[in-house]
């Protein structure tokens, strides 16, 4: 089956402290809201310590065009981009030998807060020296759902490849997407939750000789995945699109949702691969935030433990949308055991979920 075989992520440098955050959206916030010292305990419930931005707390006080951000969007995507992949292609942890930017044969370039047309990939195929007939699949509009799906698409795509190495390449500078004169309780949650980050992993089909490469004695492959619409729910997670830009769509009911309608798909989806819950010993979440990581435990009877590495990532990084998934990869990947189960979930705009069965193999 596809393996993963190595992850690399580029932290953008600008760190913000959860308590400086919280003073900024103090301002900010409390003309609009006479209770604004009580909802300013989102702040601390979500236990997010520090996030980490492209730009410094004063780029956010002045107001900013849709152009403007977009520009930064596409500036600090293409830097950040590049970083990643080098990281992943280069990474001392997980390869024996540096690959080479034109042993890949395709790019799937996932993300949902900037816009680029050319795309970002073809931007960094013009610094890196990939080969020219690198396959690029840009993938706009899934959120936090998007690293796990870019995997199962790579996944799917080295099913019908199986000579492939192909990098899943997630970009979300979600700071950019700021409203500073979007007074609503979704835009004061996103305030207190999303951050910036990019990663990239490196995926490659069953007829590559990974021995020559691959350093660590196992690796998760994918066993199999699922893509999950939940209809009718349009309005739980998004962006609406106005003349400033992009403002957040956050919904107070996903972690109810999530606690009712995840433990069905993950136990129709394990059972299809005759499994269940129990023979899970990895679970590679999605931390879209504290109350989701306690739904998904609640939802399927899982030992708080059990989200741990996901509840790290989230106290020092923050919900990097897409990318956040992958940072969780990566722990789980430096110590993973052959032989042993992990199940990747994570939920978007749709709204979704996104579902992948691994198992680390010698």
């Amino acid at each position: 089956m596809p393996s993963i075989v190595s992850v690399g992520e580029a932290i953008p440098k600008h760190i913000l402290r959860q308590n400086e955050v919280m003073i900024f959206a103090q301002e900010l916030f409390s003309e609009s809201f006479r209770d604004i010292s009580r909802l300013l305990n989102v702040f601390h419930n979500g236990q997010i310590e520090k996030r980490h931005f492209v730009k410094g707390m004063e780029w956010f006080r002045a107001d900013r065009s849709f152009k403007e951000r977009n520009d930064a969007y596409i500036d600090g995507a293409v830097e950040l981009g590049i970083e990643a992949i080098e990281n992943c292609l280069k990474s001392k942890l997980f390869l024996k030998r540096e690959i080479a930017a034109n042993e890949i044969d395709a790019i799937f370039c996932i993300s949902s807060s900037g816009i680029a047309t050319p795309s970002i990939e073809a931007r960094i195929m013009n610094k890196l020296p990939f080969a020219p007939h690198t396959k690029r699949i840009p993938i706009w509009g899934l959120g936090c759902a998007g690293g796990a799906a870019g995997l199962s698409r790579a996944y799917e795509y080295c099913l019908a490849f199986p000579n492939s190495k192909v990098l899943v390449l997630t970009i979300e500078l979600c700071s950019l997407t700021f409203q500073r004169n979007d007074h609503s309780k979704s835009n004061l949650i996103g305030t207190s939750l999303f951050a910036d980050g990019v990663a990239c992993t490196l995926v490659t089909g069953d007829r590559t000789d990974k021995t020559s490469f691959q350093r660590l004695e196992s690796s998760p492959s994918i066993i199999a995945a699922q893509s999950t619409l939940l209809p009718n729910s349009l309005d739980i997670m998004g962006w609406e699109v106005k003349d400033e830009g992009l403002y957040v769509v956050f919904s107070k009911d996903i972690p109810s949702i999530v606690e009712g309608w995840l433990r069905p798909n993950v136990t129709s989806f394990l059972s299809d691969q005759k499994m269940g819950i129990n023979d899970i010993k990895h679970f590679i979440a999605h931390p879209g935030g504290r109350k989701v990581l306690d739904a998904y435990v609640q939802s399927l009877g899982m030992d708080p433990s059990m989200t741990s590495k996901s509840l790290e990532i989230l106290k020092s990084y923050g919900n990097m949308s897409s990318s956040t998934i992958l940072y969780v990869l990566k722990r789980f990947m430096e110590e993973g055991r052959a032989g042993e189960y992990g199940l990747a979930a994570a939920l978007g705009p749709g709204f979704s979920s996104e579902l992948l069965l691994l198992k680390w193999e010698a």
